[in-house]
């Protein structure tokens, strides 16, 4: 049997070769169609409570009860994605919360490292890193409402 390209065949399961292009060989099912959509529900909800309550954009989406549940439920059920154009979407949000929370951990270096002092600049970056919050859970839950993968 021939492998299709960019796929390797690992122990009986199909799995993306680290370079390869995504190409959606199996089509989901409808179940984890609908977990993937919950999972951005998720995220959405943490950024409505950074824009409408008293915590920050990015403290409502990093530490957050619906986005630390969401990230969760993508480690749980992003194993079944593999082969799919899910799989995108899974790398897709897990890559949104782990680069968020590397730049925050950034920004507060940067505060701690000049005693205090870049408080006056730091409402920059952290506003920039809240657009992009935004960015990526509408992007990523458009396409997946139009069944379209991240990486194309």
């Amino acid at each position: 049997m021939a492998e299709p390209r960019g796929h390797c065949l690992v122990n009986g399961d199909m799995s993306y070769a680290a370079s390869s292009p995504i190409v959606a060989d199996a089509r989901p099912s409808a179940s984890l169609v609908t977990w993937t959509q919950i999972i951005y529900a998720l995220h959405a909800v943490s950024l409505v409570t950074g824009i409408l309550g008293a915590a920050s954009v990015v403290g409502a989406f990093l530490i957050g009860w619906p986005s630390v549940i969401a990230v969760v439920i993508s480690y749980i059920k992003r194993g079944q994605a593999r082969g799919t154009w899910l799989d995108s979407h899974f790398r897709w949000q897990l890559r949104t919360f782990w680069f968020g929370l590397l730049w925050t951990a950034l920004c507060l270096a940067l505060v701690i490292g000049t005693l205090g002092i870049a408080l006056v600049v730091i409402w920059i970056p952290l506003g920039i890193l809240t657009v992009w919050f935004i960015y990526r859970v509408v992007r990523g839950w458009s396409a997946l409402s139009s069944n379209q993968p991240m990486y194309r």
